[in-house]
């Protein structure tokens, strides 16, 4: 047996009970059909769930006439894609353009013909199914081209971070400290994701840091740190300006995420809120992930340890405000921590 499709459901809407029994009588075999005689309860039924499919609305009735239900029905984000198609004995040019300007898909002049009705009715339901699936197409398609462009950035990040991180995993660590405590800023669910999807970049720039200065196993001379300190720069230049909130912000991070509070840190020496939050969150997370990880030029150190370190430089290195932030997320960080360790990875 074939599937049995669902009828869609129609709100005829008439001051006079006559005429809805008449529309009814055409639409019942082939639609579910729902009635209001005004328009106050024309639009509570418009706005409750299942809504109607399609909506036959007469013109002229007292108190709210068919326009302002329509112009009401349009203004509403939950009502406004649903199509109308007036039903009214005002049959002039300039009441048809009205309607047609108000939003309304059709116009069926009174009295009906049954034909018409069916007709026109088939027509604009087949033409919003279409609609929708286009739609729904749509946001597919945006969903994987939002889902693809965020992969990108993080295998960026992480080529960046394979350099001197075999395993590229500090990018993942970092990236889901730094939302812990976006999070419990508790600034808006989309800005916590973009500051998430936009940490794994914060690095990008040691792809053009050469290798015998990134990856020394011991420290660091004069010139050398020169180099090293250009890499933040560096970074913004590889994104460059885009349009999209996520590469802008990314190129934030990658410039600012190593300033410090007190005015020290670089490459502008910017001080206090001159730091974008988004810097200054990455770089409690960005820090805090070194200390505790391995790398070419040294062993890595106790949480204990790193946390007294993070402690310790609040108002010098780091945002004072952020750091006990920071310490309220730690439990779930070491969670964290311990999924994405690199022992776990190797």
């Amino acid at each position: 047996m074939g599937e049995l499709v669902e009828k869609a459901t129609l709100l005829v809407v008439d001051d006079t009970p006559e005429n809805i029994e008449v529309l009814s009588g055409v639409l019942r075999s082939c639609y579910r059909v729902k009635a209001a005689l005004n328009g106050e309860k024309a639009l509570r039924i418009a706005a409750m769930e299942p809504r109607p499919d399609m909506i036959l609305l007469d013109v002229m009735m007292p108190g709210m006439d068919g326009y302002e239900v329509c112009r009401r029905l349009k203004a509403d984000p939950i009502t406004a894609h649903i199509p109308v198609i007036f039903v009214t004995a005002k049959a002039t040019v300039e009441d048809e353009l009205e309607g047609l300007q108000l939003g309304a898909v059709d116009y069926i002049t009174k009295p009906i013909s049954p034909p018409i009705v069916e007709l026109r009715v088939r027509t604009q339901l087949a033409l919003y199914d279409q609609q929708r699936e286009l739609e729904r197409m749509v946001q597919v398609r945006t969903e994987q081209l939002v889902q693809t462009r965020l992969e990108i950035i993080r295998r960026l990040g992480r080529a960046a971070e394979f350099k001197d991180n075999e395993t590229g995993l500090h990018v993942i660590r970092m990236s889901h400290y730094a939302r812990l405590m976006a999070e419990a800023l508790n600034i808006s669910a989309q800005w916590t994701e973009l500051v998430f999807n936009a940490a794994p970049m914060h690095d990008i720039g040691k792809i053009g840091i050469p290798d015998h200065v990134l990856l020394k196993p011991g420290k660091l001379d004069d010139e050398e740190w020169l180099v090293m300190r250009r890499h933040p720069v560096m970074g913004a230049e590889i994104i460059g300006d885009h349009d999209s909130e996520l590469m802008s912000l990314s190129k934030e991070i990658s410039l600012t995420h190593h300033e410090k509070w007190d005015g020290s840190g670089y490459p502008h020496g910017l001080r206090g809120e001159q730091i974008p939050l988004a810097g200054r969150i990455v770089a409690i997370a960005d820090v805090f992930d070194a200390l505790t990880s391995e790398r070419p030029y040294k062993k890595a150190w106790s949480v204990e340890k790193a946390v007294e370190i993070i402690e310790k430089d609040a108002g010098t290195h780091f945002d004072p405000s952020l750091v006990p932030v920071f310490l309220k997320t730690l439990p779930e960080a070491l969670e964290i921590k311990a999924r994405y360790g690199e022992s776990s990875h190797g």
